[in-house]
């Protein structure tokens, strides 16, 4: 299915998606990974769920979230500057052609098949969405070992800022997944993927 983008403004237009999104997000993070983050009624959230955040969701059939990125601009407070700009060896960037994506995740319900399609469609409309706006690229904090095994393997380029150190519990490193149209081709001929990710209105042509 097309990722649907959305954001404050938008979001009633996309039914249950937003309150969805934020569920599936307590699932992931809370549930699953065991985060100490804010909650509400099953409801995960943070204080950059701002109205400068936006969001790409992908729904399954009955339009319930099952993946979902949170994109951050780095012109406004985002969070590898404000928890953890040690990650990053050199200047923090503050720029329009740079975005933080964070709160990256597909729901583990899914079979392995879906799941694999639901992230690729979510990379795709990554590179699509900084297409549109002429970005360079997203800043990312996972571990190595998944920033290889998803984004990289998936077709990303991705450049590590510095060195991987313990974040709470587990290995986190900082990254840089370039965007270009080469690496948007790539991504979608590794998943077979024909059409733009994103819904028509915010697509860029291969």
């Amino acid at each position: 299915m097309p990722v649907v983008w959305l954001n404050w403004e938008t979001a009633h237009l996309h039914g249950e998606a937003w309150i969805s999104h934020h569920r599936l997000r307590h699932r992931l993070f809370v549930d699953r990974q065991q985060w100490e983050i804010p909650t509400f009624r099953g409801l995960e959230y943070d204080e950059f769920d701002t109205p400068a955040a936006q969001y790409l969701i992908w729904l399954d059939g009955r339009g319930e979230t099952r993946g979902v990125a949170r994109l951050l601009p780095t012109t406004r407070p985002y969070m590898v500057k404000t928890l953890w700009p040690e990650l990053v060896i050199g200047k923090l960037p503050e720029s329009d052609a740079v975005w933080e994506v964070t709160r990256f995740g597909c729901d583990h319900n899914l079979d392995s098949k879906t799941r694999r399609r639901a992230v690729a469609e979510i990379l795709c409309a990554m590179q699509e969405f900084g297409l549109q706006r002429g970005m360079d690229g997203y800043l990312v904090v996972t571990s190595r070992r998944l920033l290889k095994r998803v984004v990289v393997n998936a077709g990303c380029a991705v450049t590590e800022l510095g060195p991987e150190r313990i974040l709470g519990r587990r290995p986190a490193l900082a990254g840089y997944i370039h965007i270009d149209r080469e690496t948007l081709r790539v991504l979608r001929r590794r998943a077979g993927i024909a059409d733009p990710a994103l819904r028509p209105e915010m697509s860029v042509a291969a």
